[in-house]
């Protein structure tokens, strides 16, 4: 491969550059050169443009195909309009593959974000082949923001975690570079983004915390905090990405299977030997009794409805079936019963 630096290139691009050559490299084990194509999600921002620069320059000089998804949710007036030009970049940046899809974005309780967020995955799912790969330009302010959001609404060590580098098929390079660095490495390819509004709504929790609580965070306690909650997100993915290797054996030794000699109760499709796990550290048996919920009616349990479940482990006196959020719970002598189907 030819050099991904050259003495004239602007530090912030070849910053760009290097971050999406060191994700592809590890994600394809050192040979990137394998992959199928490379897909990079583009809304025509900033964040994303930079990323289509950077894939478009690094994935030439690899031989592999790199291609532009544009999802056009339709909820502004010229997103039309938007999707067009953000299209036309791309193949200005000779980027001969641009996909845009137009979907219909139908909120169902769980907010506009989260709705037009479950829409573009749909897409990007749909548009992704076995041996592919998706980039998408989060970098390491939306990091800071997603470690305050998780942290304020207690989620536990997961969401601490913040936005993982890669899961799956998806890819984040930028998630150590900051904002700053993104728009001058556009600025120094002469890339004009868009600026979407919704990224300056104060009715979106995530960008009231942009613009006011990370400022007043920077200006009470001095600069770096951005930075130090990104370190916190590492420390914290390393502890969960422990926790998560070690859970499932334990959940496993302690299961009780049916057998026609000893079946389960009627409802019953997972059930745990208290005695197994009644011993382990609250760190452990909390995740033993979500993997358990997670097994029997797939849902994730909150903390609140976790502790209830530890409870009947540690300090059972004969209570009643708990009812939870999926999923019902009941101990029978040294057996914890889990049953699909509660309250909703």
């Amino acid at each position: 491969m030819q050099p991904l630096l050259r003495p004239s290139l602007h530090p912030a691009t070849a910053l760009t550059r290097n971050a999406v050559y060191q994700s592809l490299t590890r994600y394809a084990d050192g040979s990137p050169e394998r992959l199928g194509t490379v897909f990079v999600g583009l809304s025509g921002g900033a964040d994303s443009l930079a990323l289509l620069a950077a894939t478009a320059f690094v994935t030439q000089r690899l031989g592999v195909n790199c291609a532009a998804i544009i999802v056009d949710h339709g909820l502004q007036p010229d997103s039309e309009q938007v999707a067009a030009r953000a299209a036309e970049q791309a193949r200005d940046l000779l980027v001969r593959d641009v996909r845009t899809v137009r979907v219909t974005v139908t909120e169902r309780g769980e907010g506009l974000e989260a709705a037009a967020r479950a829409a573009r995955f749909a897409v990007f799912s749909e548009q992704l082949g076995d041996n592919d790969v998706l980039l998408l330009g989060h970098n390491q302010n939306d990091q800071a923001e997603q470690v305050l959001l998780g942290l304020a609404r207690g989620s536990g060590l997961r969401a601490i975690a913040g936005i993982a580098p890669a899961r799956g098929q998806i890819l984040r390079p930028f998630l150590d570079l900051d904002r700053p660095t993104i728009e001058t490495a556009c600025a120094a390819q002469q890339i004009q983004p868009w600026r979407d509004p919704h990224n300056e709504d104060e009715r979106f929790l995530r960008v009231r915390v942009r613009r006011r609580v990370l400022p007043f965070l920077e200006e009470q306690l001095g600069p770096g905090v951005a930075q130090s909650l990104v370190r916190t997100a590492q420390q914290a993915r390393d502890d969960a990405d422990y926790f998560a290797q070690l859970v499932p054996p334990l959940v496993d030794a302690a299961e009780i299977v049916a057998t026609e000699a000893d079946p389960l109760p009627p409802e019953v499709n997972y059930c745990l030997d208290v005695s197994s796990i009644e011993g382990q550290p609250a760190a452990l048996l909390k995740r033993i009794v979500r993997e358990a919920a997670r097994r029997s009616a797939g849902v994730s349990l909150s903390a609140n409805h976790t502790e209830q479940v530890v409870r009947l482990i540690h300090h059972w006196r004969g209570q009643k079936q708990l009812e939870l959020e999926g999923v019902r719970v009941q101990r029978a002598a040294n057996r914890l019963f889990f049953k699909p189907g509660a309250i909703t």
